[in-house]
């Protein structure tokens, strides 16, 4: 006897075909509708290759799996670490050769953003794999080219503009479509057995640079301040040159005009000056008269008390 299923039994053909076309026209729907993300572009490919590439928003594509998509974000700031992770060190990436034969142990970070999302997703087959290999290769050769001293201090902010360029340099050349934003060095640590050694070498540095730093302080001090004090003392003697020049030319046009004078009446002159004198002499004096009997005439030269 032949079994029926009971829904089977009951369905018409009609309906049968209706639900048949429902599920489908589902399917299409499904496979055809997506909706790309304010941060997102959609990489559409039709049979494996790339047709066009879609902005934010709702989009429509061949069903089936005729046209797929392939959505990248655009704006979040990616990160790839090295050296390290958040769970653990790296020491295989860590470990590098500088330039004068030392060993040292570089922690470091590069940030990037896709701008390209076609040729992130096409041009190489691994571009996180190629991210790191390139970074690698940039810190490597660029710690390879300096001193320990000088990584571990002064050079480090050099060695990161410098891998930044580098890095970008080589992206372009692959067309990865990306941009490196930042590259920034985490730790740079000499190995375990010397590291003690070194802390007190970078001790020492970093004593000496803050000695300088002091130094260079009060030399902005009291230079300033130096400089402004001979320029008041050379201001103060130029002041009292012209002062004096002054009073010389004073006195010389007195002394010419007082010759002038005397040239012309030699004893009026003379008693003139002579009264002047007394008179000078006796300024601060009160209450008290003056006779000179030397005089000819034996009459008071003046009151003293102003009466």
């Amino acid at each position: 006897m032949k079994f029926t299923p009971p829904i089977m039994g009951k369905l018409s053909p009609n309906r049968l075909v209706l639900i048949i076309a429902g599920i489908l026209l589902l399917i299409i729907l499904s496979t055809s509708i997506f909706i790309v993300d304010q941060a997102e572009r959609a990489v559409i490919t039709r049979f494996g290759k790339w047709t066009v590439t879609r902005g934010p928003g709702l989009h429509f594509k061949l069903p089936f799996g005729i046209d797929r998509n392939y959505t990248v974000n655009v704006t979040r700031v990616q990160t790839q670490e090295f050296g390290f992770r958040t769970r653990g060190n790296q020491a295989a990436e860590s470990a590098m050769l500088t330039g004068d034969l030392n060993i040292v142990d570089v922690q470091w970070i590069i940030q990037y953003l896709i701008t390209d999302p076609k040729a992130w997703t096409f041009q190489v087959n691994d571009p996180v794999r190629t991210i790191r290999d390139v970074s690698r290769s940039a810190v490597n050769m660029l710690v390879g080219d300096r001193a320990i001293m000088d990584i571990m201090s002064t050079e480090r902010s050099s060695i990161e503009e410098a891998a930044l360029v580098f890095m970008n340099d080589a992206f372009r050349g692959y067309g990865i479509g990306i941009n490196v934003i930042a590259v920034k060095l985490q730790n740079v640590t000499p190995p375990a057995g010397v590291q003690e050694a070194f802390e007190d070498v970078n001790r020492a540095m970093q004593d000496l640079e803050r000695l300088d730093n002091e130094g260079q302080q009060k030399y902005n001090e009291e230079i300033p301040k130096a400089r402004g004090e001979a320029l008041q003392m050379v201001q103060r003697a130029e002041g009292y040159r012209a002062n004096r020049i002054n009073r010389a030319n004073g006195d010389v046009a007195r002394f010419n005009s007082v010759y002038a004078e005397f040239s012309r009446s030699p004893e009026i002159t003379r008693q003139r000056l002579y009264y002047e004198m007394i008179e000078e002499v006796f300024k601060d004096e009160k209450d008290m008269t003056l006779i000179d009997r030397n005089l000819r005439n034996f009459i008071p030269l003046m009151n003293m008390g102003g009466n």
